[in-house]
């Protein structure tokens, strides 16, 4: 059984963690059992982390997409490269959703944030903005409401419950 969460699972640290410049992968899987997975390109948090939208290109996302509108299922792993911190969420209450206004600023801050992440890595500014690319009319959001969330860190602590400040 998963740890279950409140409906304001994430302290404010976790919170500006998961609206900075860090790696963010979403997963979903069909009846069939099948993984997908689809790299974000930002997120917003709402309502004290009640609420978590990723932006996802809608093209590259049509099956994570399928398995979502059928079953509400998605897992969020959210990574800063530069340490390997790791978080992820987990819900049953997922849905496509169109952007609303203000999405498209957070998705250029999450380029820009994420930019600054992988400059000092060795990783080039072409190569970064290539790997981030997608037409503003393209993206889609991937809303839940977080029902289970676990520390991803690589070491002792991995997938244990996220407590605050974690």
């Amino acid at each position: 059984m998963q740890p279950t969460v409140s409906t304001a699972p994430l302290d404010p640290g976790q919170i500006a963690f998961m609206q900075g410049g860090i790696s963010i992968s979403v997963g979903a899987c069909g009846r069939d059992g099948m993984p997908q997975l689809v790299r974000a390109i930002g997120c917003k948090v709402a309502e004290g982390g009640a609420s978590v939208t990723v932006f996802v290109p809608e093209s590259r996302s049509q099956a994570v997409q399928r398995d979502v509108f059928a079953n509400g299922a998605i897992a969020v792993v959210f990574t800063q490269p530069s340490t390997h911190r790791t978080m992820q969420l987990k819900s049953r209450e997922g849905r496509v959703t169109a952007l609303t206004p203000g999405d498209l600023a957070l998705v250029d801050a999450y380029r820009e944030a994420f930019l600054a992440e992988l400059l000092p890595m060795g990783f080039t500014e072409p190569m970064v903005r290539a790997f981030l690319a997608c037409p503003p009319g393209e993206l889609v959001g991937l809303t839940f409401r977080p029902t289970a969330a676990f520390t991803q860190t690589p070491g002792p602590n991995a997938g244990k419950p996220l407590e605050a400040g974690a």
